[in-house]
């Protein structure tokens, strides 16, 4: 951009374009005269082209000067033409600027307007908000209260059964309470699965030995023992055991009395001709059961060997409901046998019935025929009834009777 003489004129212009040539024009006149005045001296024969080109060039700044003055008047007429369109556009700008100006203000007055009734809704929502959250807070309250009164009381059965389990710790660390925890979970796990006139508890075998369920199943396999074991001081030892010493010695102990156990059902309780060819030893606790399976094998097939078969309670309740199904075929094959003899006895009475109802037949056939048969006499004698009525008769003196006419017998 060129400022001149309060102009300001772009470099593309044509009219600065026309101006820059000029003054380049000049100025390479300026340096033609320079170096004709230095060549004057060289050689005299040159003068007069010189001269005369200084004339034509002295025409030619004639004719740039004249294209300078016509530039100049363009220049004035653009920079006159540029001011009037720079102040038509000024007035247009500023009316649309007050235009923009006065919308401006509508809108900021309609959105103020908006912005205020936005904010008593929203004041409006807040206190709804903050009615509901105080409601919300008293019911939460309220619950929270509920809560830590459930827990109050979950912590006082906590505390309960804290107590309980220290009692049951202190069953189990005797013997005798041991294996009467045992019986008592036999038998409750029993008298769930069977019915009541299937077992019995405590029974007493012929050779003197109590056991403590026996399943009276039919022949086979015919009654089978249950008897409640429980080596915890074995298991105890080998969840306690912390070096390979004690580890060692743990392992021998649960062998000796699970050994033992077996040992002593099969021997006890597996009798020829009174019990089943085998018994079961029920262990109170799925550990001691996961524990021997697991990592006492021999253990379990030694059971197996002396026909001594382990359960938990789990599994119990499992072998239970097989030998209830077992009971369940037996009483229905005793059931099927009672039916069949009923029936039985029933074709004989259904036997007995149609010979009954077919003399009776035979006994209404012929008092049918009889009552034909009175019909028959009952409707001749009526007929004759009839005809004697029929007749005239006139009263006879005593005279007359020898003239009487005798009635012919009857055939019938």
């Amino acid at each position: 951009m060129i400022e001149i003489a309060g102009h300001t004129y772009a470099l593309d212009d044509p009219l600065v374009i026309l101006v820059c040539v000029g003054a380049a024009a000049l100025l390479l006149i300026f340096v033609l005269l320079i170096m004709a005045v230095r060549s004057t001296g060289r050689s005299v024969q040159m003068t007069a082209p010189l001269v005369q080109q200084i004339g034509m060039l002295g025409q030619q700044v004639q004719q740039l000067g004249a294209g300078q003055e016509q530039l100049r008047g363009g220049l004035q007429t653009v920079s006159d033409t540029q001011a009037n369109a720079q102040t038509q556009v000024i007035q247009t700008v500023e009316a649309r600027l007050a235009t923009v100006q006065q919308q401006m203000q509508d809108r900021l007055a309609d959105n103020a307007l908006r912005s205020a009734r936005s904010l008593s809704e929203m004041q409006e929502r807040m206190k709804e908000t903050l009615h509901g959250s105080s409601k919300q807070t008293t019911t939460s309250l309220t619950q929270l209260q509920e809560r830590l009164a459930a827990i109050d009381k979950a912590q006082d059965n906590i505390t309960k059964l804290s107590g309980d389990v220290l009692s049951l710790q202190d069953i189990l660390s005797n013997k005798q309470t041991r294996g009467a925890f045992g019986e008592i979970q036999l038998r409750d796990i029993v008298s769930k699965a069977l019915p009541s006139d299937s077992f019995a508890l405590q029974h007493t075998l012929s050779n003197g030995k109590r056991a403590d369920c026996l399943v009276h199943l039919p022949n086979p396999p015919g009654p089978i023992v249950i008897d409640s074991k429980f080596p915890l001081e074995a298991y105890e030892a080998l969840r306690a055991a912390e070096t390979d010493w004690a580890l060692k010695d743990a392992v021998a102990k649960m062998k000796t009395a699970v050994t033992k156990h077996i040992t002593d059902i099969s021997e006890k309780y597996i009798i020829e001709g009174e019990t089943a060819d085998g018994a079961l030893m029920f262990l109170p606790s799925e550990a001691v059961y996961a524990e021997l399976h697991a990592n006492f094998p021999e253990l379990v097939r030694k059971g197996f060997d002396a026909r001594v078969w382990i359960v938990s309670p789990t599994t119990c309740m499992a072998t239970l409901n097989t030998m209830r199904a077992i009971l369940k075929d037996a009483r229905m094959r005793e059931q099927a046998g009672a039916i069949r003899s009923e029936l039985s006895k029933l074709v004989t009475d259904v036997d007995r019935l149609g010979t009954r109802v077919g003399n009776l037949d035979r006994h209404f056939s012929q008092a049918s025929k009889d009552i034909e048969e009175i019909k028959i006499s009952a409707d001749k004698a009526g007929k004759r009834a009839h005809r004697l009525d029929n007749f005239d008769f006139e009263e006879l003196s005593p005279d007359d009777s020898g003239n009487v006419v005798p009635l012919a017998k009857s055939d019938v």
